[in-house]
């Protein structure tokens, strides 16, 4: 600890001891430095007392001592002032802090009256010296203490501006205490003048009182802020600050909702990049489609695949993704047939706090939200319900989202790729699918063919799928038989590429040997049934379906008229008995 630090405090004290004393006063810290001084030393502040003085002697034993016969005694003997020494008397007092010495204060007489003052009052000479002593000490583990937080809060303050979430402290009332500079960035504050500004001010959409009451942390609950031209949304989260059991306080964090999708998708692995090579084929079929998805991933309009189930569609519209402009941004898959379509509209467009019954506080955010600035890859298109269809087509065209429960209009940077395997055009014609959408969906078309129709493929992946999945089930099947081959290439393929890899995985666990015979394939392919299948595959409909789909599409026709049943039982030239029980017998409500 130096003295140093306190350099103008001990001056002051040591000019107090000379007025209430009288006489002249030095004090040196533990390097006997001349800290502050009176008298005929005051000239001397700054310079370096000899080791050997009687300050060094003090310093050295740690204890305090009279000198009323100078020249003489103990301390005096090392001195080299000595025999030339005018001093009648001399007190050193040493300044202790946790019992280490870290400087002295010295008084020193010039003259007989005032050796008379020290030597007639020892005792409270002494008492009042060592109150001074520990005046001067408090002051010093003060400025230490002092000096300590400060430190501390500088590098409290590296941490938090090196904290990739915007922070913001505010009191018990909202007053905002502190901000980092991500949150001075991401709400353009400047943070002088947001210091002392209540944070309702700032965010007059988050519930401080609400807050204030619950007292509790909270987390990944969405905000969204405005200033002028510029706008942000995200989500936040809340920690109470409490000191015994009094909430002083909360922090807030603060997060785009960009930046948190990126989080997630590290996370969950929805970043895990594709390209073209990875898509397996070297026939013209599947070349001429990886040049067509090439030149689509260079432009932002939107792409509609088609092609049977197994194809290989999500494989396109990732390639796609990840070969284009926005490949550092999010890629977010929705199956549109695997989710309920009473919970497909609030995946798709989010809701917010409040909006129906079960709705989580905060809100949530829904995947085209999630997706801002890079692509969603809508599958299974064609069975978006049509009044989902209507509010995808108003998102295309205004680019911009509404939540469920929103008041407002949310702007969005999302490219669409969509994919499905059935045929939209039919479906279209049926009305089941809304032709406008279809028209905006189907700017940049790819139809991935089937297996079938790319035989010359088979070789290429059945290898590839041999390696995955003997690193898979640890095993070292090296290819495959002649017979088992041929029985490959004779089938139909009706599940695609998707079929082909759980054929192989079954016939590598079935292997007993390094090659895989037709004993090893599955029964269907043994049995032909490739061959039974190939006339559903190229799309020919049971009258039973036809029948079933004919009334479907005539019932729809005729929603909304005065009798609906008698018009749709003239549409296709049935009677209304014929009707209600061809109704009954295909089970429809």
């Amino acid at each position: 600890m130096n003295l140093m630090r306190i350099a103008n405090s001990v001056q002051k004290i040591a000019e107090v001891i000379a007025s209430v004393i009288n006489v002249d006063v030095t004090i040196v810290d533990c390097e006997l430095n001349r800290i502050a001084a009176t008298g005929c030393y005051e000239d001397h502040i700054g310079t370096k007392v000899s080791k050997n003085s009687v300050f060094g002697f003090a310093l050295s034993q740690g204890a305090e001592f009279i000198i009323d016969n100078p020249r003489e005694h103990m301390a005096c003997k090392q001195c080299e002032d000595h025999n030339q020494c005018k001093e009648y008397a001399q007190v050193c007092c040493p300044i202790k802090v946790n019992n280490e010495t870290v400087g002295v204060i010295g008084l020193i007489a010039f003259q007989e009256t005032q050796k008379s003052s020290i030597l007639n009052n020892q005792r409270n000479l002494m008492a009042f010296l060592h109150r001074m002593a520990d005046l001067i000490a408090s002051k010093l583990m003060d400025e230490e203490k002092t000096e300590k937080i400060q430190l501390l809060a500088q590098e409290l303050e590296i941490v938090l501006d090196a904290v990739d979430h915007g922070i913001i402290a505010v009191d018990a009332v909202g007053r905002i205490m502190h901000l980092n500079v991500k949150a001075s960035r991401l709400f353009r504050l400047d943070a002088k003048n947001a210091i002392h500004r209540n944070i309702g001010e700032i965010l007059d959409k988050i519930d401080f009182h609400d807050i204030k009451m619950r007292s509790i942390s909270m987390k990944n609950r969405a905000f969204s802020y405005k200033k002028e031209s510029y706008g942000v949304r995200g989500i936040y989260g809340v920690n109470p600050i409490i000191v015994g059991v009094e909430t002083v306080g909360f922090v807030f964090t603060f997060s785009n909702i960009s930046e948190a999708l990126n989080v997630v998708n590290d996370m969950i692995g929805s970043t895990i990049e594709m390209k073209f090579h990875h898509i397996m084929g070297e026939s013209k079929e599947i070349l001429d489609v990886k040049e067509e998805a090439k030149k689509a991933s260079e432009s932002p309009s939107t792409v509609l695949i088609q092609g049977e189930s197994g194809t290989g569609k999500e494989l396109f519209a990732r390639a796609i993704h990840f070969q284009g402009k926005r490949r550092k941004g999010p890629f977010i898959p929705i199956n549109c047939a695997a989710i309920p379509e009473q919970l497909l509209e609030s995946e798709l467009f989010g809701y917010e706090e409040g909006a129906f019954t079960g709705a989580k506080r905060g809100g949530k955010a829904g995947k085209f939200e999630l997706a801002n600035n890079g692509t969603i890859f809508l599958d299974e298109i064609g069975d978006m319900p049509l009044h989902l269809q209507a509010k995808l087509l108003r998102v295309l065209q205004e680019n911009a989202i509404e939540k469920i429960g929103g008041r407002e209009y949310i702007p969005i940077d999302v490219r669409v790729i969509a994919a499905t395997n059935k045929n939209l055009e039919q479906k279209v014609l049926e009305g089941e699918f809304r032709k406008d959408l279809y028209y905006r969906l189907n700017v940049i078309p790819l139809n991935i063919p089937p297996l079938r129709e790319r035989m010359g493929d088979i070789d290429i992946l059945v290898d590839h799928l041999l390696q995955k999945c003997n690193h898979k089930l640890g095993k070292c099947v090296e290819g495959l038989e002649t017979s088992a081959l041929e029985i490959l290439m004779n089938y139909q393929w009706p599940g695609n590429v998707r079929e082909l890899e759980n054929t192989i995985e079954y016939a590598v666990n079935m292997c007993s040997h390094y090659k895989i015979s037709e004993v090893d394939l599955p029964k269907r392919l043994r049995s032909g049934e490739g061959e039974k299948q190939q006339n559903s595959v190229k799309g020919v409909m049971t009258i039973r379906e036809l029948e079933y789909r004919e009334i479907k599409k005539a019932l729809r026709m005729c929603e909304g008229s005065k009798q609906p049943m008698d018009r749709a039982a003239e549409l296709l030239g049935l009677s209304r008995a014929t009707l209600y029980r061809k109704l009954k017998e295909y089970q429809f409500k």
